[in-house]
């Protein structure tokens, strides 16, 4: 039963001591962003067009901030709906949508043209625990970490046992 754990817990934790040496098994795909230089947007991008963008890709979340700040070396809007965000390149009209494990990158017609998925988080949050995403909490990870404690106590318990009886025959018979 704690076997999956025991492989997750592992291979997370290896990762988080040496992320270089595992990294090479999770493929990132790359692109060229230079690309975007030539896309002129047909409208004026504004506060309110961001907005707009957000609102049309998470309908039902609660707008929590919008500002402007540079992204990619492009000036760029940000709106932050729930724990997801948009964020859209003033000079060309493409844009970005970043959610916890995951980025993607669109064309100013909304054409997907990149995904990059945030390996290092998921394997932290696996490691952390137990499963991806934070929701449920870290009680599987805690109930996996008091099961390896008790395996341990009690391996200690049946390694030491026999040798503390060993040692009492010996000293009583000398």
């Amino acid at each position: 039963m704690v076997i999956p754990w025991v492989f997750i817990m592992g291979i997370t934790g290896f990762y988080l001591n040496h992320s270089k040496a595992i990294w090479s098994a999770f493929p990132q795909a790359k692109y060229d962003e230079s690309r975007f230089n030539q896309l002129k947007p047909t409208s004026p991008i504004t506060q309110e067009s961001a907005l707009n963008l957000a609102n049309s890709l998470w309908p039902d979340l609660p707008v929590k901030k919008i500002w402007e700040k540079e992204y990619h070396g492009w000036p760029s809007y940000y709106v932050r709906k729930g724990n997801a965000r948009v964020i859209l390149s003033i000079p060309t009209g493409h844009y970005y949508t970043k959610v916890r494990y995951a980025r993607r990158t669109y064309t100013p017609q909304g054409v997907l043209v990149h995904t990059k998925i945030y390996w290092g988080r998921i394997l932290k949050d696996l490691h952390e625990t137990g499963w991806i995403g934070g929701s449920l909490g870290t009680w599987l990870a805690d109930v996996f970490s008091i099961a390896l404690i008790f395996f341990g106590l009690s391996g200690i318990i049946m390694w030491s046992t026999p040798r503390v009886r060993k040692w009492k025959r010996s000293s009583q018979q000398a």
